[in-house]
């Protein structure tokens, strides 16, 4: 959430950044609500010190006439100020509403664009393999070697069911470990298990609603079930004034994920490239309100995850998100797509963005600066691991014969094994 004052003196700006995001929304309908609410307040205030005034003179006259005719001007003063109030609680939903649905304005250096078509290549990293042979889909090569059961998959959850099952179980399991491990060697990350079973709040405060509420699975108590990590961890400091000394505060957090993929009817519906339920790394950082320091620490973990990328050796491309690609809040991102050999193209495995205070603000979370003033922390995320790279493993490392070399870096959590094979190979 952007601050009114802000959006009052930077109409033209968050007009702008409302174009290029491709986003509908009236900066002039916004403020003209605002005035309103403004104006109103100060109604309300006047007639609260009216009412106040008339109370005190009540109490102090002793001629009864008079103070017949003090009831009668209080209860006149009683009736116009719920009026008020009732119209100042209308204007208040619509004034909110207007504000959690404008956009946070993208960096300049984001492309323009309508949606990921338009998002742009800056880098690739690794040699993509070449084959002597028609390569397999993880979905052949899986089944074949029995780590994934679609078929019973589907029979227990539905549609998108799958079930990871021996060496494909383990390999993921490795992941895991492997990513633990990766981020343990990097100073000042701290490990969170978090809930993916959330409030609504924390929905609204990260901004996946209203945006994104088709997307998300809802209980019958209120309760949402969360795509990504991110969302509990920022909610973890809601409402609080954190020490700057602490900045900048790192988390690796692990959830469950959970995604209808409401917008996806029809895509990747066979394999386990688009599920409605997997497992993800998430990185969450906070740190000052300093565009220069969310520009290093955006740096920073996109790094972390191309690092991991090339650990795994798994070739890759980086593409910073057009305009229209960008969600509500995002300030910039930038995307990591690692190459799947059966599709012969590159698919999207995790995303780096940053956000500025929108978020912080959202979830009034605060810190003291030096000057002793209270100012919303900066917030940035990007994903450390999600379910894609098991996949894109088993195609890139597959052999002739159906086999599915192992990582290197991976070996050691799997006790030391390099190949996954049938019994009888």
């Amino acid at each position: 959430m952007l601050d009114i004052k802000f959006i009052r003196e930077n109409k033209d700006l968050v007009e702008v950044g409302a174009k290029k995001k491709h986003i509908d929304f009236d900066v002039n309908e916004l403020i003209k609500i605002d005035d309103k609410r403004k104006d109103l307040l100060l109604r309300v205030e006047k007639k609260r010190q009216e009412q106040n005034d008339v109370s005190d003179k009540i109490v102090k006259v002793t001629d009864s006439g008079k103070k017949s005719q003090l009831i009668a001007e209080m209860r006149m003063l009683k009736n116009e100020l719920q009026a008020e109030e009732e119209e100042l609680k209308k204007v208040m939903h619509d004034w909110q509403m207007l504000m959690i649905a404008v956009p946070n304005i993208p960096d300049i250096s984001v492309p323009e664009g309508v949606d990921d078509k338009d998002n742009k290549e800056i880098k690739t990293s690794g040699e993509i393999p070449k084959f002597d042979f028609d390569p397999k889909s993880h979905i052949e090569l899986m089944t074949n070697l029995g780590m994934l059961d679609l078929e019973r998959g589907t029979k227990v959850a539905g549609f998108r069911g799958y079930v990871l099952k021996g060496d494909g179980a383990r390999l993921q399991f490795a992941l895991w470990k492997f990513t633990e491990d990766f981020f343990q060697k990097r100073e000042g990350w701290t490990p969170m298990i978090v809930p993916s079973l959330l409030k609504r709040e924390l929905f609204l405060g990260t901004g996946y609603i209203p945006q994104g509420e088709e997307d998300l699975y809802k209980t019958q108590d209120g309760e949402y079930l969360s795509g990504t990590a991110e969302v509990a961890t920022m909610g973890y400091y809601m409402d609080e004034v954190l020490d700057k000394k602490d900045f900048p505060i790192k988390m690796l957090s692990f959830s469950p994920a959970f995604r209808r993929e409401a917008g996806a009817h029809g895509k990747d519906t066979k394999g386990i490239l688009r599920v409605h339920e997997f497992f993800k790394f998430e990185q969450v950082i906070l740190c000052e309100a300093n565009h220069n320091e969310s520009v290093k620490y955006h740096e920073e973990i996109q790094r972390n995850s191309e690092e991991l990328t090339e650990a795994l050796g798994l070739p890759y491309r980086v593409v910073v998100n057009s305009g229209g690609d960008l969600g509500l809040g995002q300030v910039k991102k930038y995307d990591i797509e690692v190459w799947l050999p059966s599709e012969n193209t590159y698919r999207e495995t995790g995303s780096a963005s940053y956000f500025h205070d929108f978020q912080a603000r959202r979830l009034n979370i605060r810190y003291r600066d030096d000057d002793g003033k209270l100012k919303f922390a900066h917030s940035l995320n990007n994903t450390a691991l999600s379910g894609r790279p098991l996949i894109m493993i088993v195609e890139n490392y597959q052999n002739a014969d159906g086999t599915i070399k192992i990582p290197e870096v991976l070996q050691p959590y799997m006790g030391g094994q390099k190949i996954i094979k049938n019994a009888n190979q």
